[in-house]
């Protein structure tokens, strides 16, 4: 190669060289230090297309975990209103059987009968309870009959499941279930035992010995509207308790269900994370080697391009 003083090839050569080993240095590095071994568009772009792809389905799987937990707390609440409204009956049923002992005084019963305005009052409260804004139990759908809980609300939320599925969860017709209607023949008979025969003397019609169709519910708005045990049959504690364990097995079901589609979620959010890790995530211990490498690249580039510099100065000693 000739020896000149205007044009230094070797040193243009090693200082490119040492430009591209220091870009492919510095490439390392963003790799290790970001953990990502897609760290701009031009590393991977159908790997990067891919990844934020990915990125958008686990987001919205995460929010569809969220939507399902915040559902499992809502039946979690509810059913722990339900296990208090149970209690409440229960409860009430026995003031029924005590007030029907004989050696009871009036005022002994009068205060059963006070107790038993205020239980009524208190389950119509817990019918009205809220979980975030967000009522627990609809309240809006009549029942026909003393068979429970009848039909379905149009007011149950949906929740979003993995893939937009939806998800019905129940709001349970808590007042329905405690409300029961009594039915006459024409024989003067009670053909639907949840009214006891001292109903009879609320009777309105202008012949007082004929009885009429009715409703009795155990919870009420205020106390002025409350039952009094005399009225209440034992037969409606033990269908309003059938009610409730309806509705909590409902609750139960629809718990269960959610359950699963927690761990679907969870399961499909940990493949997903996988498969998306395979495409941008770096391998630290051959990233590692490879910095290592473009270390001493760099260092061999830099000394060369010394020695190509130097070459410069042999010229000058043949010149003098």
């Amino acid at each position: 190669m000739p020896l000149t003083i205007n044009t230094n090839m070797a040193a243009s050569r090693a200082s490119y060289f040492l430009s591209k080993n220091n870009d492919a240095l510095q490439k390392s590095l963003d790799r290790l230090s970001s953990g990502r071994k897609i760290t701009q568009p031009a590393d991977d772009a159908g790997g990067l297309a891919v990844s934020m792809k990915m990125k958008g389905e686990i987001d919205n799987l995460n929010g569809a975990a969220n939507n399902v937990s915040n559902a499992l707390s809502f039946l979690q609440v509810q059913d722990g209103i339900l296990d208090s409204a149970a209690q409440i009956v229960s409860r009430m049923s026995e003031l029924k059987g005590l007030s029907q002992d004989v050696l009871k005084s009036p005022s002994d019963i009068a205060t059963y009968n006070s107790e038993f305005s205020d239980l009524q009052l208190q389950l119509n409260d817990l019918a009205s309870t809220t979980f975030n804004s967000v009522t627990l139990f609809e309240n809006d759908v009549a029942f026909e009959d003393n068979a429970g809980v009848k039909g379905s609300s149009a007011n149950n939320p949906n929740v979003s499941g993995a893939g937009g599925t939806q998800i019905e969860i129940s709001k349970s017709l808590l007042l329905s279930g405690l409300e029961f209607t009594v039915a006459y023949s024409a024989a003067d008979t009670i053909t639907t035992p949840f009214y006891s025969e001292a109903v009879h003397t609320g009777n309105t019609t202008a012949d007082p010995s004929v009885p009429t169709d009715g409703v009795i519910s155990l919870a009420v708005a205020t106390s002025g509207a409350a039952t009094t045990l005399a009225v209440v049959d034992t037969a409606v504690f033990s269908k309003a308790l059938e009610n409730i364990a309806t509705m909590r097995a409902t609750n139960g079901g629809e718990a269960s269900r959610l359950q699963f589609e927690q761990e679907n979620i969870a399961t499909q959010v940990a493949n997903m994370e996988a498969a998306r890790g395979r495409i941008i995530d770096v391998d630290i211990a051959a990233e590692t080697t490879n910095l290592a490498k473009q270390q001493i690249l760099v260092q061999a580039s830099a000394s060369m391009v010394a020695q190509a510099n130097s070459a410069n100065q042999v010229a000058l000693m043949l010149l003098q």
